[in-house]
């Protein structure tokens, strides 16, 4: 039995489809807080939330690997990641698999550094496990492509720093392939990214080429993004975030990487920007 936690996520959906490919949709648990949106997953549906241990451990029950899909919540992050892996030690699960951030021993900002906490919980658990430390979607960045056209640019923080994008769907084909090997993958801490990292600007020559229209890449100060982000309603402690990534991340480096070992879990390149671009576009 598989288990995937937030499995009506956004990439939760894609890990389930992807093991889909590989066993019986009988042999997969989706362990969720909603069971009501997990009706179309076409696998055993388990309701529990990260921040209830007992029915955490009641939905892992049979389960051999269980993959932890980060939480959104970064306030509770910690707390909650330690409560799916005690219920992992508590229902007998052999072997667990936890999305971190791509290099998330080195980030600076602290609303990220809950992965690093909750890789040593893992560590220390006495599970067999792996770290897939997930680089940064390319749909991270299209999601805003329709505001970016109607004012001609894309805002960041992030300078000239390179960003190694893969899509989602890349890094859920990677959670798959390591949770189906299981304790083949034992003690592994991937550094997951695309085959080739580009800059923002790169992104607004690639969407300017795709539609005819010339968009920018406009780099702010980091508290002028922030602000822009606020304008347009987002959340303060979002759009602060938010901010800080460009800045403090990806401006030093940490989201791009060179290794290919995302391509090298799913056996093929991973997607290349301007088909993301293409697919956010239509």
């Amino acid at each position: 039995m598989y288990a995937v936690t937030a499995a009506t996520g956004q990439l939760g959906r894609l890990v389930v489809e992807a093991l889909t490919d590989h066993v019986p949709r009988s042999s997969i648990v989706a362990v969720v807080r909603d069971a009501a949106k997990a009706s179309d997953l076409g696998v055993t549906v388990r309701q529990a939330d990260y921040g209830d241990a007992d029915a955490l451990a009641a939905a892992l029950q049979g389960v051999r690997r269980v993959l932890l899909i980060a939480a959104t919540d970064m306030n509770e992050r910690v707390r909650h990641h330690g409560n799916v892996v005690e219920a992992a030690r508590r229902a007998g699960v052999a072997f667990l698999a936890y999305t971190s951030v791509l290099h998330a021993d080195r980030w600076p900002v602290a609303a990220f550094r809950s992965h690093a906490e909750t890789e040593a919980i893992v560590r220390a658990s006495g599970l067999s496990f792996a770290i897939l430390r997930n680089g940064w979607y390319g749909e991270n960045n299209t999601i805003g492509l329709a505001q970016a056209l109607a004012h001609g640019a894309i805002l960041g923080a992030a300078g000239s720093g390179r960003i190694a994008w893969a899509a989602r769907r890349d890094y859920a084909e990677a959670a798959a392939t390591v949770l189906l090997g299981g304790d083949i993958h034992h003690g592994q801490i991937y550094e997951l990214a695309g085959d080739r990292a580009l800059t923002l600007a790169d992104l607004a020559a690639e969407v300017s080429r795709q539609t005819g229209r010339t968009v920018t890449y406009a780099d702010l100060p980091e508290d002028a993004y922030a602000q822009v982000m606020l304008q347009a309603g987002l959340p303060e402690p979002l759009a602060r975030v938010l901010a800080e990534v460009d800045a403090r991340a990806i401006a030093m480096g940490l989201l791009d990487d060179e290794s290919r070992a995302l391509s090298g879990l799913i056996g093929r390149p991973t997607t290349p920007m301007s088909e993301t671009v293409r697919a956010a576009l239509a």
